[in-house]
Formats: C-alpha cells, structure tokens, sequence
C-alpha cells in the first residue's frame, strides 16, 4: 500500500499543503487503511451522569476580566455554503433579523464586548475555499476595520478523494477540484498548527480559544465559562446541552471505562445492537453542542507529542468523485469532527449549558422562529429570546413550498414574518403566503386550499385553519 500513500502524499505536496495537513491526513488515511470502523460499543463506556452547570458557576470578577479578555481569541467556523436551503454564499451573510446578517451581528458582539471591557479580543473566522472570497468582500463593505487585523482568516484546508476500489488518488480530469474535499472541522488542530496562527497567538499573550459555529447566535463569549476553563486546568473544554427525545439520534458524550477518558460517541459509531443504548436520552444524557474551549498552549504540546496532528477517529464518507453524476467513481471523502479531541488531551471537561447557547439554523424552520419576535436583538448585538429556550415554538415548514431560503421569501417576505411569541407548534402545509400582521397562538397547523398560492389574512389564528383566499397575482 505504500504507493498509493505516496501518490497521496505527491499530490497534497502539489497542492501547497501544509506538513500538519498532511499529518493529520495520512492519520486518516492509516485509519482507512486498517479498516478502522470507529465502533465504539455499550461495553466499553460508562454513561456520564453529572457535570458542572454554568447556571451554577460564579461568575468572574470584574478587575479579572479585560486580563483574561486580553488572553482570549473567538473562531467562528465559517467554511459551510448553506447548500441545504438553497445558498450559494457563505452562510454566514443569510440576513437573519432587522437585516443583518449572521456575521454583522457576530462582528458587533466582538466590537461591544471590546469597547465595554476595553479589552481587544482576538477575533478569527475559519474560512473555506468556498467562503473566502465573499466573506472578505463583505467584511470589506461592512466592517472594514475587522479585515485589517492579524488573525481574521484561517484557511481551511483541503484533502484529496480516495478512489475506493484502488485506495489511491482520485481521479476527475474533466474538473480537477471534484477530486478535493474539506475535510471536516476537525482540520481546524491542523489548520491552526500548520498555518502558523497557533504560533502566531501564543506569541501574542493569546491562551484561550472559544470556537463556535457561525450559524448558532447562542454562542456568544461568556464571561463565566471563560474565567472557568481558565482556572480548570483542563486543555478543552465541551459545552453540552441535555438530550431531549428530539435529539436521540445524534451523537452523545460517555466516557471510556479503560483510561476514564471523555469520548465523543455518534451514531456510526454506534454497533447495532447497541442503537437501543445509545437513543436512551435519561441513560446518555448530554451531547455536544459544538461550542469548544481550547487551551492553545496545552494544543500545542500535544501536537508536538503526538506526532504533529490529533489522533481523532475517522469519519469515513462514501461518494461518486462528482456529486452531481451518481455513475461517476466511488470514493472515500476521509473527515473529522473537532469535538472528538475531547478524547486526545490529557485533561478536558464538559460543562452542562442551557439550551440558549444551542440554536443553530440549520433549515428554514429555524429561520422563521429566529425572524420572528421570539427572539430580539439586544445592545450587545446578542440575540435572546424572549421566553424560556424549553419553550421555543417548533416550528415545521411544508418543505416542496418553504425548504430554500428564496421560496420561504417568497411565501413569508421579510419583515412579514407571524408573530410567535405565544405559539407552541406551527406547522405549514402547501403554498401559503403570510400577510403582514398574522399572529400564531397555541398549536396551529395552517393549509392552503387554494391554488397556485393561498393568501393567509392578517389576524390571530389557532387550531387547524384552512386558507381558501387565493393569494393575488404578484401579491407582495
């Protein structure tokens, strides 16, 4: 096999890819190889039951924080196009409330939190090849002054496909780039190393680093999980929220019964039989939300220790080398996942957060409750909501009318959002268009009886409601 690992290896060498890069690859590659499966069975963990609450944590004293401020980097994860619900841009530039933006509302947070505590926190987004461009050309146009700063942009980087029948390079010379895939954001530990940023911090006095996702504004900079990561001891920290039954298929936190080590469980890692286990939401209680805390100089050491990349598991992904001709040629796309490190530090934790810090936007659904006024903007550019997080409307859209951004805006136009803020379900059937002014109360489905469009009048609606009015041509 060492001729294919070679070719591999030539062609990430072609490509410009940094020896951590390249590093963290081959770990995968050796994975694949190996025929690792990653399957963690029920015999092997112990459910973890209790973790520290932020709710109970003390909060940081005033004359500490601008000192810990000063030490402290915010990444966003920025790599994700937002294909799901139709963008082409980054997702992060989706207007989401009083026309901003995800990232306007993200740089607000970092420019208050700097003016109140005058303190200037380091502030980084990880960029992909599919993001750089028009991030930087919005952050031009809007926040100038952020682009120019030393840490704005890591790069994320890119592996090369595996051919599965040969385990060599993949092949696409009709595009080239079809042969290239991100590898997932656990290339942010090499990504970091191998771009020279880490060294780059650390130079600067810069210890700490809260990495979120840009799409979850529940994530913002907390002061308290800030001063107590920093007096913890620990090398990365996890902020978990408790599953709910809406959330037992995803991945859940345990901890391995051999070293005692906190290990990041998700379903294909699950055996079979253990399915039973693993969606008992009162047995593992906890997953992650991809908020993590990372302590850059312990990163550092176990980077150097451990070879120059992060032993994580793979996540193996089976695709055609062109994702648009299912006829063309199998291939493995080699990933990891960030939250998986939790087992590759000496010392990491958890800490139980309240949903709030959990509220990404993953398909229109969450976009219409985010619109709404369910939740408000407040000085510090954060977004709250205005009632319990327990007690967030659900929300589910007729996905054939309402699944990509530009037809939901089409039925539901900026700024005529319905009013939510006394709704606990609201589901949508067929091609409804909402006026201005329509109020949701209680459990509320909603269906169109008219076609090609039913107009849903302005006023306060509950129960079923049948939309008979045919919305007029052009109607706005």
């Amino acid at each position: 096999m060492a001729s294919t690992w070679d070719a591999l290896e030539q062609k990430c060498k072609q490509r410009g890819l940094s020896d951590a890069a390249i590093a963290a690859f081959k770990n995968n590659y050796t994975q694949l190889q190996q025929g690792a499966t990653g399957l963690v069975p029920e015999t092997d963990i112990e459910a973890v039951t209790q973790l520290p609450k932020l709710t109970d944590l003390p909060a940081p004293k005033q004359d500490e924080i601008k000192d810990l401020l000063s030490k402290t980097a915010m990444l966003k994860l920025n790599g994700g196009l937002g294909t799901s619900m139709g963008l082409e841009k980054a997702k992060s530039l989706l207007v989401v409330k009083e026309g901003k933006t995800f990232l306007d509302l993200i740089a607000e947070q970092v420019k208050h939190m700097r003016a109140t505590y005058g303190s200037k926190v380091a502030f980084t987004l990880m960029d992909s090849f599919s993001t750089s461009a028009d991030t930087r050309a919005f952050l031009q146009q809007r926040h100038g002054d952020l682009l120019q700063e030393p840490y704005i942009e890591l790069m994320q980087n890119m592996s090369p496909k595996v051919d599965a029948n040969t385990l060599g390079p993949a092949s696409y010379p009709e595009n080239p780039d079809n042969e290239w895939n991100p590898p997932g954001h656990g290339d942010i530990y090499p990504s970091l190393l191998g771009s020279g940023m880490l060294d780059k911090m650390l130079g600067a006095g810069i210890k700490y680093l809260f990495v979120s996702n840009s799409d979850n504004l529940g994530a913002t900079l907390d002061l308290t999980l800030l001063s107590h990561f920093a007096s913890s001891g620990n090398a990365f920290l996890m902020e978990v929220c408790e599953r709910t039954l809406a959330d037992k298929k995803g991945g859940h936190l345990c901890k391995r019964k051999s070293d005692g080590k906190l290990v990041l469980r998700e379903q294909a890692m699950c055996p079979d039989a253990d399915k039973g286990a693993f969606e008992d939401v009162s047995r593992h209680k906890f997953f992650n939300t991809n908020n993590l805390w990372l302590n850059l100089e312990e990163l550092k050491g176990t980077l150097a220790s451990s070879g120059g990349f992060l032993p994580l598991p793979l996540i193996k992904n089976k695709k055609t080398v062109n994702p648009r001709d299912s006829k063309s040629a199998p291939v493995f796309q080699l990933e990891t996942a960030m939250g998986s490190a939790v087992e590759c530090f000496a010392k990491s934790g958890a800490v139980q957060v309240p949903r709030s810090r959990f509220a990404p936007v993953k398909t229109c659904n969450d976009l219409l409750v985010l619109r709404s006024d369910v939740y408000k903007i407040e000085e510090d550019a954060t977004v709250q909501l205005v009632r319990p997080a327990s007690e967030v409307p659900l929300v589910k859209l007729d996905d054939a009318h309402f699944k990509l951004v530009d037809a939901m805006e089409k039925h539901i136009p900026p700024g005529s959002e319905p009013s939510l803020i006394g709704a606990r379900s609201l589901i949508v059937k067929g091609p409804v268009k909402f006026s201005k002014g329509v109020v949701i109360q209680g459990e509320t489905a909603v269906e169109a009886a008219a076609q090609p469009e039913a107009l849903l009048a302005p006023g306060t609606y509950t129960g079923t409601v049948r939309v008979e009015a045919p919305a007029p041509a052009g109607a706005k």
